[in-house]
């Protein structure tokens, strides 16, 4: 692989910084990195917000870091300064308008010099447009009357753009300047809104060569992405399954971030996905910066974690090309424990899946459920996936209906999964509201209900339908509310969806990862109300002990086992300790 097992490890180098490169500055950057890492690429960039970097200093930058044994690729991004004597134009962070022609010029020039400089290159992911202009505005609505789009829409007519332009005014430039240049396109970690601005997956990943990840996480309470940390992972499982081998890896970096556990946790979610390299944006901003030396302990501690873990594995959430809707909340369940994976195409094959009201922009997808959980499938849907499927058919299938009414609660009915009604009434942390899922008594059952007063709402539903069965989830009007849910009634979730045949007993903020080899690792976030906790780790059927590969007993040398805590309704018990920000592998010994 390189200088490590599992994975490359890469980083960004910025126009700027080539366009004036010194010899002795970048020797005493590169020295930086290499007393905490072990770097084997650089992704170095000669276009950027209007700077085009000469052959000379490009070829000076080569020169250094291959002497230092590292790889040298390019990359590009597509962001610009307005062109001298024009009107400026409202352009968010400087992307281009696709409508200039002195814009496009720029873009086909820089492209065309890249692709001869290198024969792989990387494109950052502002390659997206948000362009408003009168051009922009006459290209729409000529592109909507042509194809009968009748509500003035941006969507349908950016995504047609921005293929166009992939092909026409980067691909075509670079492969008739290099016909073995090879072209990635990185996506951003805002997947709900791609669409909206023209970036097109569907399209573009028949057009590139190869795929890329961005896993920045941000600081969720004070700035404006609010993006759940378990992004970093699912997102790489997305891009994964939708084009098998060509997603080159995950980008993080460290802006926005305000403590060191935040910067690393993005490197730890994105190695949990078994990427190809590991990303980091971008040397200028991490040289001298004191999360490096952190990262460069924790990427041999990861190295030595992947060499155990099979593939991952988990409940399948169903997120169609160009869809929207109830963003991210399969993340937030994520951080709930629930270990989810993402897929653009519909998993009819999955032991489980997830379906939101992002899963519902396929205009066939009650037909896929039906056929789905009537052959034995399970599946779990959000309340947000079955309102709006409620005029499309999915009414055959549950008793559950929408009246627009809404409730607050924090006390709960939890039904356990042993003893016929066995109950439990935890309490949340605090209030929270849900859309009331009316349903009819013993056609639809209710297992967790929050309560107020004398009347109980649910909050997970099951459904049987044929052989199999849909469970229904009442989404908070705020999905962080999701972690104010007791931990019996995340249990119970759990519980209905396993992963690798386990699932987690525990608080929310802790996630599990699963593996197909029968190995996990389980991360609990590190946040200011963050305390060491205890986990039940339920097995199910009979395993002999937990068994921690990396660890070894401290007077024997011996590796770290655990012994049962209890067996008990065909399941084995475990526990363990768990503290904020430290991840733990475990592999299940004696399974069967």
């Amino acid at each position: 692989m390189g200088n490590y097992r599992n994975f490359k490890l890469v980083y960004y180098f910025v126009a700027q910084a080539a366009a004036h490169a010194d010899r002795d500055r970048l020797e005493k950057g590169i020295r930086f990195f290499e007393r905490y890492m072990r770097p084997d690429k650089v992704y170095l960039e000669p276009y950027r917000s209007g700077v085009l970097a000469d052959a000379e200093h490009v070829e000076l930058c080569r020169e250094v870091f291959e002497k230092h044994g590292v790889e040298v690729a390019g990359g590009l991004t597509t962001t610009i300064r307005t062109p001298e004597g024009d009107e400026p134009k409202q352009r968010l962070m400087d992307t281009f308008c696709y409508n200039d022609e002195k814009m496009l010029a720029e873009l086909r020039k820089a492209s065309a010099f890249t692709g001869s400089r290198f024969n792989e290159f990387i494109m950052d992911d502002f390659f997206f447009t948000n362009c408003t202009c009168e051009a922009c505005r006459k290209g729409r609505d000529e592109y909507n009357r042509g194809h009968g789009i009748t509500d003035d829409s941006w969507k349908a007519y950016r995504l047609h753009l921005m293929e166009k332009v992939s092909r026409e005014d980067v691909i075509g430039p670079a492969k008739a300047a290099n016909p073995d240049c090879r072209i990635t396109i990185k996506y951003p970690n805002w997947a709900e809104s791609y669409q909206e601005t023209g970036y097109n997956p569907a399209a573009q990943r028949k057009l590139f060569d190869r795929i890329y990840t961005g896993t920045e996480a941000r600081d969720t309470v004070t700035t404006d992405q609010h993006l759940p940390r378990y992004l970093s992972y699912s997102l790489m499982t997305y891009f994964e399954n939708m084009w098998p081998g060509h997603n080159g890896g995950g980008w993080f970096d460290p802006f926005d971030l305000h403590i060191t556990e935040q910067y690393l946790e993005q490197a730890y979610l994105t190695a949990f996905s078994k990427p190809k390299e590991l990303m980091m944006f971008c040397f200028q901003a991490l040289e001298d910066n004191p999360f490096v030396p952190p990262l460069g302990y924790h990427l041999d501690k990861l190295d030595e974690i992947l060499d155990h873990c099979g593939n991952p594995v988990g409940i399948l959430c169903y997120l169609p090309d160009n869809s929207q809707g109830e963003d991210n909340v399969q993340d937030f369940l994520g951080m709930c424990g629930l270990p989810v994976k993402l897929t653009p195409y519909w998993p009819e094959q999955a032991e489980s899946i997830l379906l939101t009201r992002a899963s519902a922009c396929d205009p066939d997808v009650v037909e896929k459920l039906e056929k789905y959980v009537a052959a034995g499938g399970k599946a779990l849907v959000t309340s947000g996936f079955l309102e709006a499927t409620m005029d499309r058919g999915v009414q055959r299938m549950t008793s559950i209906r929408f009246t627009g009414r809404r409730i607050r609660g924090r006390n709960y009915r939890v039904e356990t999964a042993g003893e016929w009604h066995a109950v439990e009434y935890p309490k949340g942390t605090e209030e929270i509201g849900i859309p009331v899922c009316e349903f009819r008594n013993n056609a639809t059952w209710a297992l967790v209900k929050v309560a107020e007063s004398e009347e109980s709402f649910g909050v997970l539903l099951r459904d049987t339908y044929g052989k199999g069965q849909m469970w229904t989830l009442a989404v908070p009007d705020s999905f962080p509310d999701l972690y104010r849910l007791p931990g019996k009634a995340l249990t119970r979730i759990r519980r209905e969806f396993p992963a690798g045949g386990i699932y987690m007993e525990s608080r929310a903020g802790i996630s599990l990862f699963p593996y197909d080899n029968g190995t996990f690792i389980i991360y609990p976030y590190s946040t200011s109300q963050a305390q060491p906790a205890t986990v039940l780790i339920h097995v199910i059927g009979e395993a002999k002990a937990l068994e921690m590969p990396v660890r070894k007993h401290p007077v024997t040398g011996e590796t770290v086992r655990i012994e049962p805590l209890y067996r008990r309704n065909g399941e084995t018990v475990f526990e363990v300790r768990t503290v904020p920000g430290r991840y733990e592998l475990y592999r299940i010994a004696g399974r069967r």
